[in-house]
């Protein structure tokens, strides 16, 4: 007997709207959950992959955010390059807004004015101290053979949190893909 696969669940316009009001005004960084809901819901990035965005990744030299944004093929499932684009409008004002609280409590700030000011490798992610996420080491067995990969299970565990804080069941980072 075959487990059934579980499905994370879409969410309606209406959900969504509850969702990103709830992670607005809990936790200890609403900017940054409300950038990361954002984020997996307009481009359909993995968590892991954005937890090791890079801000030279999502910022041009000047400052300005990039509306084509390549994920390079060490940071994707798969070992696969590809490009995932930031053009809705809400999504850009969460990432301004999260770059305003990284400025203003002085978290990879470089002391330049490239990059809006910030370290461009430094993570665009960081946790409620300004550090990186770890990814932790996963084994899984196919039927080709062992295989090792990474995870940030502590960042899908903060988004699988702002889901369950909103009342939505089975909902998960990969609602957004």
């Amino acid at each position: 007997m075959t487990t059934p696969i579980r499905r994370a669940a879409s969410l309606s316009p209406g959900q969504f709207e509850h969702l990103i009001r709830v992670a607005s005004i809990t936790g200890r960084l609403p900017e940054r959950d409300v950038m990361l809901l954002w984020l997996t819901h307009t481009t359909g990035i993995r968590v892991t992959e954005l937890a090791l965005l890079k801000v030279a990744d999502l910022l041009y030299l000047s400052g300005a955010i990039k509306s084509e944004v390549y994920l390079r093929a060490d940071i994707t499932k798969g070992c696969r390059r590809r490009n995932v684009y930031l053009t809705h409008a809400r999504c850009l004002v969460a990432l301004d807004g999260w770059i305003a609280v990284r400025l203003q409590r002085r978290w990879g700030r470089s002391g330049t004015d490239e990059y809006r000011g910030l370290r461009p490798g430094s993570k665009q992610v960081t946790t409620h101290k300004g550090q990186a996420f770890e990814l932790a080491f996963k084994h899984r067995q196919l039927d080709n053979g062992a295989e090792a990969y990474r995870a940030c299970d502590s960042l899908q565990q903060t988004i699988s949190r702002l889901y369950r804080q909103a009342g939505i069941k089975q909902g998960s980072s990969h609602s957004g893909r």
